[in-house]
């Protein structure tokens, strides 16, 4: 037994990658920081194993959001490739397939390794190495590394410091262990520049940004004496702040720090499409309130603490949706 998930699965998804000539990296729509972390080091390990190896990102998630612009897309691809039968397909951070970007992937008969730390991962893979207790899914690939023989670089370990330090909230939610300490320490020792990363991660932020952040702040509506705490964000905030559609990352942890909030959620419109559902990124602040469970209801999924789905609700029905499960849960445990 491994200190980080089975001998089993680790062991069976070591050997898939070591037999494997061919294989595409993949992660879900609308990639985060553990996402992209995690991708750009497994690709580059697999190079540095030899192996004919892409990842793919769709087209409509780039360019990547502005703190994750520095990573090096070398091997990425836009379209599935011609050959994508020939290949294994590694899926990460992916608790379900209806996160994933792109269709050709859920072919019959795909061979698919699935790696990943959601405790609500629905074992989609013909090989399931699913830890929920990392920190991170970086820090699954981390524990691969030493077993596939590859160096760790200061290349693959700031990609997978950034998967570690944005998937703990910069090691200060309730996922952070000794061991998530212990890796990051281990690849501090490999290169990375801690304060470097920071800065790039966390004080690069356009105005734009900024602008978004002061438009939901000044929407905030709470219910329940506070304990949901909801936000919206429509096409014209977007439009009239300048902003992408990825500068919406992390105004709903506004909402979380305040006090007496259980849950906190932004509801917000698509800019790119024009199917009719908005995404709502829901965080919870009481222990006593899995989020991932709410998320599940409408064909989302996440982790206890942080989760997301879309819907065509409309604000009235969400909101009352949202209210009802909130009290579910904390009335269930008190």
């Amino acid at each position: 037994m491994t200190e980080n998930g089975s001998r089993s699965s680790r062991e069976q998804v070591l050997e898939e990658i070591r037999a494997a000539p061919k294989l595409v990296v993949i992660t879900h729509e609308n990639p985060d920081g553990d996402a992209l972390g995690s991708l750009v080091a497994l690709q580059r390990v697999l190079v540095a194993l030899g192996k004919d190896s892409v990842m793919f990102i769709d087209a409509d998630e780039c360019p990547l959001p502005q703190e994750y612009r520095f990573f090096s897309l070398a091997g990425r691809i836009e379209e599935p490739p011609a050959d994508l039968a020939e290949r294994t397909i590694v899926f990460l951070d992916c608790g379900n397939l209806e996160r994933n970007p792109a269709e050709a992937f859920q072919r019959p008969g795909a061979h698919i390794l699935n790696i990943d730390h959601h405790h609500d991962n629905t074992g989609f893979g013909t090989v399931n190495h699913v830890v929920p207790e990392a920190s991170c899914t970086a820090e699954i690939i981390w524990d691969l590394i030493p077993g596939l023989g590859v160096e760790l670089t200061e290349e693959i370990a700031e990609a997978l410091y950034v998967g570690l330090v944005t998937d703990t909230g910069r090691f200060m939610y309730q996922n952070t262990t000794a061991r998530a300490h212990r890796m990051a320490a281990e690849l501090i020792e490999a290169g990375v520049d801690v304060h470097e990363i920071y800065r790039r991660v966390y004080e690069c932020v356009p105005y734009g940004k900024l602008a978004l952040l002061a438009r939901g702040l000044a929407k905030v509506e709470r219910y329940d004496g506070g304990r949901l705490t909801v936000t919206a964000l429509d096409k014209r905030d977007f439009v009239e702040s300048g902003a992408l559609e990825s500068y919406s990352e992390g105004v709903v942890d506004h909402l979380r720090a305040v006090e007496g909030t259980a849950v906190a959620a932004l509801v917000r419109e698509r800019i790119a499409d024009g199917n009719g559902l908005r995404k709502v990124s829901l965080r919870s602040s009481d222990e006593r309130v899995d989020v991932s469970r709410i998320a599940r209801l409408q064909g989302g999924g996440g982790h206890r603490q942080a989760a997301g789905f879309s819907t065509a609700m409309d604000w009235d029905g969400l909101v009352a949706f949202l209210r009802e499960e909130v009290a579910e849960q904390l009335h269930a445990l008190t």
